[in-house]
């Protein structure tokens, strides 16, 4: 009788295990999936449906040397909104249909040659430094004007911008009314390469309620098994290939 018993315990805690694992493992009760282009190319982003899947080791670490991998702060600066995934799926979403919203990678090409959020651009926080203005400011405008709908008001010299945001006047050079919204990421919480782009956003006088900053970045987008590609064969996958 007592043999019975535990048979039927072991049979129904292996059916329940097995039930739990044929469960799909979506995003949200009412949202599976998505879909996203990324050079070119449809990719859907959905969770990995391996319940036994682990994170990628790169992002397995617990202690990185600060500087410079220091925990970032929830708040970069007021009126921009942090962000989680499911907001950034959002986004993701909204920028296949709506051209007004950009989804940018700001990690170095090393980073993003790993794997990357499918439908991202990458801009890498280097290509908006401003550690030598003077050289790297008119390639920064460049990147407003061509990648992000700042429009130099009509009558100003290119070369009075500099000028200007010297003396933090760029504001009155620059027309940001049709500027793009921007949702920035990097690795994650303990990592400053976005920080850094928007801190260089703002003293560019790029309106804050138009940033957006996924603090989690890579590291919590691949803790929720969530899709990535490499930035070299744009193949998808819920895992980072080395």
């Amino acid at each position: 009788m007592a043999f019975t018993k535990l048979l039927q315990r072991i049979t129904t805690g292996l059916s329940a295990r097995s039930s739990m694992i044929e469960k799909p493992v979506n995003i949200t009760h009412k949202l599976s999936s998505i879909t996203v282009i990324h050079n070119r190319k449809e990719v859907v982003i959905e969770r990995n449906q391996d319940p036994h899947s682990t994170i990628h080791d790169l992002f397995a670490k617990t202690s990185r040397p600060c500087p410079p991998f220091c925990v970032q702060p929830a708040k970069i600066a007021p009126k921009v909104e942090t962000i989680a995934e499911l907001e950034m799926i959002d986004y993701l979403q909204q920028s296949t249909k709506d051209d007004s919203i950009l989804i940018i990678d700001s990690r170095i090409k090393e980073w993003v040659d790993v794997g990357t959020i499918p439908g991202t651009k990458n801009i890498p926080w280097t290509a908006l430094s401003l550690d030598n203005k003077a050289l790297s400011f008119t390639h920064i405008i460049a990147i407003l004007v061509e990648s992000f709908d700042v429009k130099i008001i009509k009558g100003v010299e290119p070369n009075e911008l500099f000028e200007a945001f010297e003396n933090k006047t760029l504001s009155e050079k620059l027309d940001f009314s049709e500027a793009k919204t921007l949702v920035l990421y990097c690795n994650g919480s303990w990592c400053g390469q976005t920080s850094k782009s928007i801190l260089t956003l703002l003293e560019l006088s790029y309106p804050a309620e138009k940033i957006k900053y996924y603090r989690d970045g890579m590291q919590g987008w691949l803790n929720l098994g969530l899709t990535t590609v490499s930035f070299k064969d744009s193949k998808p996958s819920c895992k980072l290939v080395k």
